[in-house]
């Protein structure tokens, strides 16, 4: 783990940074390959990318912010520094309603482009994660199994014991490699609807499953975290996206 990927004088770059812009890169690459599926122009699916950046950045960070306001209170300028992490995935899925609005006005199947969106989203993911193992956020608990990871002195995740903890980042990270393979499979043998909804309903259980080896997370309880509330949550959503499109598949057709 080292958060920091070059310096360049008063110029620094760090490797969460570096991941989110990678994640940015493929994710317009799945989104452009797979636009004539959803039937829409290279113009449109640039407009589309951007939007989805902006709101869901947007709504990551905000939810963060509103987790964690104690300690932004007294450094409001650290509210806009995104470059030293602190965006919760859950948040950026207000992209889904711009998405949805902006596919209404340019008369888009948006279910279509939801569906190409979704294996879009989890590459781009995947590299985040990668970004938050380097910039020691998102951390597992302690473990004493051979996959632990030990931070450096003076991070957050190696408080005062400097004991191995579950790189539940990587962890995450090659799920969501997983989870594209998998939805870029389905995506043009199932019907509209069914990629987005897959997503939705594998995304929620992992989440659910992956929250009890966070480190970071308080837990309501002493049981559950609010991402796992959320990603149960997601499930049975995912089930009524799948219904409402495939009903409306079918008065079409």
């Amino acid at each position: 783990m080292h958060p920091i990927a070059l310096e360049l004088g008063p110029l620094t770059i760090r490797w969460y940074g570096v991941m989110a812009a990678l994640g940015f890169l493929a994710g317009s690459f799945v989104i452009n390959h797979y636009r004539d599926y959803a039937k829409i122009s290279s113009d449109q699916a640039s407009t589309m990318l951007l939007l989805t950046i902006f709101s869901g950045i947007a709504g990551a960070r905000a939810f963060y912010v509103i987790q964690f306001f104690d300690y932004y209170r007294n450094d409001l300028w650290e509210i806009v520094r995104i470059d030293h992490g602190g965006l919760v995935f859950y948040g950026g899925l207000v992209a889904i309603p711009v998405l949805i609005l902006y596919a209404k006005v340019q008369k888009i199947d948006f279910a279509r482009l939801l569906d190409i969106t979704a294996p879009a989203l989890v590459l781009g993911h995947a590299f985040g994660r990668i970004g938050c193992f380097l910039n020691g956020c998102c951390y597992g608990k302690i473990t004493e199994c051979c996959m632990g990871v030990i931070y450096p002195a003076g991070s957050a995740p190696a408080f005062a014991d400097h004991l191995a903890r579950h790189p539940i980042q990587l962890y995450e990270s090659a799920e969501n490699i997983v989870v594209f393979f998998f939805l870029t499979a389905v995506l043009k043998r199932t019907p509209r609807g069914c990629t987005v909804s897959a997503y939705l309903a594998v995304y929620g259980l992992l989440r659910f499953i992956n929250e009890f080896f966070r480190g970071d997370n308080y837990r309501y309880f002493g049981m559950f975290t609010v991402a796992q509330l959320i990603g149960l949550g997601l499930i049975p959503l995912a089930g009524c996206v799948f219904g409402y499109f495939y009903h409306a598949g079918k008065k079409r057709a």
